[in-house]
């Protein structure tokens, strides 16, 4: 199976099944996986770095026969928790490598189990899942489920079961030969695109006025833990969830706006990662902190096509020319050798749209592929000697495409 062809949807239905003693021993099992995978790494010295090594295959088949020793469930999980284990130390030493991590080893906290496709039937709607052969199985009926329409015809994948919840993956097929694509540059306060309706402003500022709303109730719960730690601790953990409810319910109604605004589109979404913004300066830090990047574009992959971009030199080059880019006042850049004046988020969803497309940075394309997309979104021009824009709307303002400013996605998704 071409994964690429594929997209994972994933739902969460609800249980009463008493599954806590095997999640325990489930999470133990991982956990000794990882402790003697973690044994068996050699250290090497690489370009005066000092590299991690994984064993691999032949360690395998020892690591297995080891856990299996003392498991009294299906031997399947066993390969489930090496499979598992693999891909957590995978995870540490990529981001050990970039210097996110350092030489910890990895713990499991949470309780879960995945269950591999040979571990649960499938048939009528109906999913059965083997815990203890002949002994101990799981029911969950899904013929009254409400995401029974949007995955018919879907092949059922990974599930994972946790202690209230099971988490049901389905595979479904992606649309193929997308010709209508939209590149997003991801912003603090907006998510601007651009494709062949022009330039779209997403507004985040509701998003980022929730995450300083909350934040300011968990300095006065802060404060009122000198004297009362168990109303304090009460209400931490009651308002943290009502954000991370609130976050989650804004970007959800978000994505599905977008997805269907754009139905049929491939969306490009710059690939940042926040460990390489950090700086010196809190402020900024905690700005960078609040952002909810990487959870729209995966709950954007749920709902449309979704595709990652390169995001250096999206904003300093210039998409008339390939020319560098100086900043002027505000959010208004300048090409220094076509004089290109254009607002600094356009300009970077203009550059992702063209990598998207596959086209460099030059005058025809400019004219041919870019110049009509703006002026059908009603972007001002200065002229068409030289088809410089007008910083348009330079401080973010919204204005709607029957009013002759660029297209913007309003406010009504709080």
């Amino acid at each position: 199976m071409q994964r690429n062809l594929y997209r994972i949807v994933s739902y969460k239905v609800r249980h009463n099944h008493d599954v806590r003693e095997f999640l325990n021993s489930y999470r133990f099992l991982l956990q000794r996986a990882i402790d003697t995978i973690w044994d068996g790494i050699e250290w090497k010295k690489e370009k005066n770095r000092i590299i991690p090594m994984i064993p691999k295959s032949k360690f395998k088949r020892t690591l297995r026969n080891q856990l299996l020793k003392d498991w009294d469930y299906a031997s399947h999980y066993v390969d489930s928790a090496i499979k598992t284990a693999y891909s957590v130390l995978n995870s540490w030493r990529r981001n050990y490598i970039k210097g996110e991590r350092g030489r910890t080893k990895p713990v499991v906290k949470r309780k879960f189990v995945r269950v591999k496709e040979t571990l649960y039937r499938f048939k009528d709607w109906k999913i059965i899942i083997t815990i203890k052969p002949r002994q101990f199985y799981l029911e969950f009926d899904l013929s009254k489920a409400w995401f029974r329409k949007r995955v018919e015809g879907s092949d059922l994948g990974e599930l994972i079961l946790k202690e209230s919840e099971l988490v049901i993956t389905f595979r479904k097929l992606k649309p193929t030969n997308t010709k209508k694509k939209i590149a997003w540059d991801l912003n603090l306060l907006s998510i601007d695109g651009f494709c062949d309706k022009g330039w779209i402003r997403v507004d985040l500022k509701p998003l980022y006025t929730l995450h300083i709303t909350y934040e300011n109730i968990r300095r006065k719960i802060q404060r009122l833990s000198k004297n009362k730690q168990k109303t304090a601790k009460k209400l931490m953990r009651k308002y943290s969830q009502r954000h991370r409810k609130r976050v989650k319910d804004f970007l959800h109604k978000l994505t599905t706006k977008l997805a269907k605004e754009f139905k049929g589109y491939e969306h490009g979404f710059e690939s940042l990662e926040k460990q390489g913004m950090f700086t010196k300066r809190k402020i900024h830090n905690r700005v960078i902190s609040k952002q909810n990047w990487k959870q729209i574009i995966t709950l954007m992959s749920y709902k449309a096509n979704v595709r990652l971009l390169d995001p250096r030199n999206s904003t300093k080059t210039c998409p008339r020319c390939g020319g560098r880019m100086k900043h002027r006042k505000g959010q208004v850049l300048e090409c220094k050798s076509c004089k290109l004046v254009i607002n600094r988020q356009l300009n970077a969803s203009i550059n992702l749209y063209l990598r998207m497309r596959g086209f460099p940075p030059s005058m025809n394309v400019w004219k041919e592929k870019i110049l009509p997309n703006l002026r059908r979104s009603g972007v001002a021009l200065s002229g068409d000697e030289t088809d410089d824009l007008l910083p348009m709307n330079p401080e973010g303002v919204e204005v709607d495409v029957s009013q002759g400013g660029h297209m913007a996605i309003k406010d009504d998704v709080r």
